[in-house]
């Protein structure tokens, strides 16, 4: 039958065309970008050990200061660990960074470029262009590449800064086309490449609707694009000192590996950054790993100890034995159902 289908796809002339057992080419996750959190890893991955997937779009989507840029630069700087050869590409929209954000976080700033770009046709050409230098060196000589967009929502058209600049007040009807038409060529070209994409983006309240509803910016081209889209939300942690960070509500609003609609919880401080072990304990008592007894954690050698022992020393509780077990259950639970 592989011959007969071999023989088949041969007469189209398309040299990407293969059999799905020889995989294929482009569109198969060949890895995962650790996040730099288990529980964000497995919201996007369905594994605690994945994360985003290595060649295609994904996007963080929320209200403003939900930690979509903190986010964005902390897996980067994750990125950059795991890759010792690897570079970051960061466009930026709304000169929101700088080389002090850069370094606080321990990213090498000499292997990040941030290049501005105010409209979506300016972020399409220089992100082809690029995309395509990688695709036409010889594989062998490809370095691990990392592209982030930050922010979405605030790309503009060259039709908007026309408009803007002959004093017309009128709405650009074209942004959603032209949005749709630079991912529809993005996400074939990143994927050939096996360059991965994060997106930041805002969302905003939809007026009118019957229950409270938010959407995302930038129109329905990315929901198309995107492999993975989470949506932020965010509540203060406190503590005796004052605000210290935030607890982050992570949901997926579109995903093409896990069930919609699952949420983790993570946590983002603002010293330390994103909090790897943050959440876990949540999993390992849904799994029955660990146990609530009463205001503590029964261990599964029958100690127990208080939560907040667990967050001050996670290492010595969250053992590899243990981030197994929780990867087990994760992968039943977060990923769609498989043909037993």
């Amino acid at each position: 039958m592989s011959k007969y289908l071999k023989t088949l796809i041969s007469k189209i002339n398309n040299p990407d065309a293969t059999l799905v057992s020889d995989g294929i080419d482009g569109a198969d996750v060949t890895g995962f970008i650790d996040t730099g959190s288990y529980a964000l890893n497995a919201l996007l991955s369905g594994s605690i050990f994945g994360g985003l997937p290595n060649n295609k779009i994904s996007c963080l989507a929320g209200d403003p200061a939900t930690g979509k840029t903190f986010y964005a630069i902390g897996i980067a700087g994750q990125f950059l660990k795991d890759h010792k050869d690897g570079v970051v590409v960061y466009f930026d929209t709304e000169q929101a960074v700088t080389s002090d954000m850069f370094t606080a976080r321990g990213v090498d700033p000499e292997r990040v470029a941030v290049i501005p770009v105010a409209t979506i046709e300016e972020f399409k050409t220089q992100a082809l262009k690029i995309v395509n230098d990688i695709i036409e060196q010889p594989e062998e000589d490809r370095k691990p590449v990392f592209m982030i967009l930050d922010s979405l929502g605030m790309l503009s058209t060259e039709k908007e800064m026309h408009d803007s600049a002959e004093g017309k007040n009128v709405r650009d009807m074209t942004k959603a086309q032209q949005t749709k038409a630079t991912f529809r060529v993005l996400t074939l070209k990143l994927g050939k490449a096996k360059i991965p994409m994060l997106l930041t983006n805002h969302t905003y309240q939809v007026i009118g609707a019957y229950v409270p509803t938010k959407e995302l910016g930038g129109g329905i081209g990315l929901k198309y694009a995107a492999s993975n889209i989470l949506t932020l939300s965010k509540s203060k942690d406190k503590t005796d000192e004052g605000v210290v960070g935030n607890f982050i509500k992570c949901t997926n609003y579109k995903n093409r590996f896990v069930k919609e609609n699952m949420q983790v919880e993570t946590r983002l401080n603002y010293k330390s950054g994103l909090s790897r072990y943050y959440g876990l304990t949540d999993l390992a008592i849904k799994y029955n790993i660990f146990k609530k007894v009463s205001t503590r954690i029964e261990l599964p050698d029958g100690s127990k100890v208080f939560e907040k022992n667990i967050d001050e020393d996670p290492e010595k509780y969250f053992t590899k034995d243990i981030l197994d077990k929780i990867d087990a259950h994760v992968q039943k639970d977060f990923k769609y159902g498989t043909n037993d």
